[in-house]
């Protein structure tokens, strides 16, 4: 088997020089000369030069194979070399096509100072940049909120700009099309609590309160949070990419070419439709929940169903099924801002769509659990 070439040998193999004349020095460049293969450093050359002293220096490029921006370094690095000791440079016999990007390279020179090392900020100045770069979300977003609150300010008057057929199709799409991934997670909440409620009141012979804690958890708090987070990863998302893909290819910018808000004519029926469907589905997601605690408590805990319906009956009070409502409503409101905000804050490329579908879909489940915290508070405040 033959030794493999050193790199010192493929060095020489691409590079080497000779004597063309007393003052002229030739520089002979053959193989492949790209960022992948073993390149020769330009210091060789320097050497050379160094030890020959010519007045001139032409190049030889008759074997050379392909190439890519290494060899461009290389010529940049040894002309600047051959500029400080006053030798000249004639490149007729390179390449074309390197002919013109090492015209290009000299036609735009350096900027001072670009390479100056980066030097880390303090620790103060980082907490300032990222208390100042902070600012500006928190910014637009208030400013989102803001045009939203004019545009349903127009439309309490009469003076909104939106299709009516358009509202009617985004109705359908956040609520009856949402009803399956609503009932099979309302279910399965239901059958959740209730397991966990069993296994801990069975053990103090109290396993018909079950019913009381499926009921009341559901109506208060899991109905409504639990709705509004399945459609803030369905609907939001949803909203926010419908957006994306819309400012991606203009279509907001015609709209407001023409004279037309994007704020109502986009953003206003899509709010008006969560705020619409999200009591509703957090109804029939109580509905479901509370059907998914009776079947664990009469399949899995003997009870008769009439006395379930009693228990449950008893326990849930319409002042617990309005506040759950009410927070439903709420969160229906900031899942189509967190959509809409994120859908217009979205870039001018493809993949920045998909960037948008998350960012709403964080966003909104923040917010409502944000305000899912709050509710709890201020309810216990107010000692409903």
């Amino acid at each position: 088997m033959a030794p493999r070439a050193t790199a010192a040998t493929l060095s020489s193999e691409m590079l080497s020089f000779s004597r063309a004349a007393d003052d002229l020095l030739v520089v002979r460049l053959a193989g492949p000369w790209q960022l992948s293969a073993t390149l020769p450093p330009c210091s060789t050359a320097e050497q050379q030069i160094a030890e020959v002293r010519p007045r001139r220096l032409a190049f030889d490029a008759t074997q050379l194979g392909d190439w890519d921006s290494g060899l461009l370094t290389f010529l940049i690095d040894l002309g600047d070399f051959c500029a400080t000791q006053g030798i000249a440079i004639d490149r007729s016999a390179l390449p074309t096509g390197v002919q013109r990007l090492l015209a290009l390279a000299a036609a735009v020179p350096e900027r001072s100072g670009a390479r100056q090392a980066a030097t880390m900020p303090s620790w103060l100045a980082r907490i300032g940049l990222a208390f100042v770069g902070a600012r500006q979300p928190v910014l637009d977003m208030v400013g989102f909120i803001g045009q939203a609150t004019v545009a349903f300010s127009r439309l309490l008057r009469g003076r909104a700009r939106f299709r009516r057929s358009d509202l009617l199709l985004l109705i359908q799409q956040a609520g009856a099309d949402a009803l399956g991934i609503v009932t099979l997670i309302s279910f399965l909440v239901g059958t959740i609590l209730a397991f966990v409620g069993a296994v801990q009141l069975q053990q103090f012979g109290a396993a018909i309160y079950v019913a009381d804690l499926v009921g009341i958890a559901m109506v208060r708090e899991m109905g409504a949070m639990m709705t509004a987070i399945v459609i803030a990863g369905r609907t939001g998302a949803s909203y926010a990419a419908q957006l994306g893909s819309m400012k991606v290819t203009q279509e907001i910018d015609a709209l407001t070419t023409m004279g037309i808000s994007p704020l109502e004519f986009l953003v206003l029926p899509r709010m008006l439709a969560l705020c619409l469907m999200m009591p509703l589905l957090c109804l029939y997601a109580d509905f479901v929940g509370i059907l998914g605690g009776a079947a664990v408590g009469v399949g899995m805990l003997h009870l008769a169903p009439l006395v379930y319906y009693n228990q449950t009956a008893a326990a849930v009070h319409l002042g617990d099924l309005v506040g759950g409502v009410f927070k439903a409503s709420v969160y229906g409101v900031l899942i189509a801002l967190s959509g809409c905000l994120r859908g217009t804050q979205c870039g001018n490329s493809s993949s920045a769509v998909g960037d948008a579908a998350t960012a709403a879909v964080v966003t909104g489940i923040v917010f409502v659990i944000s305000a899912c915290g709050l509710f709890a508070v201020v309810f216990y405040v107010l000692g409903i």
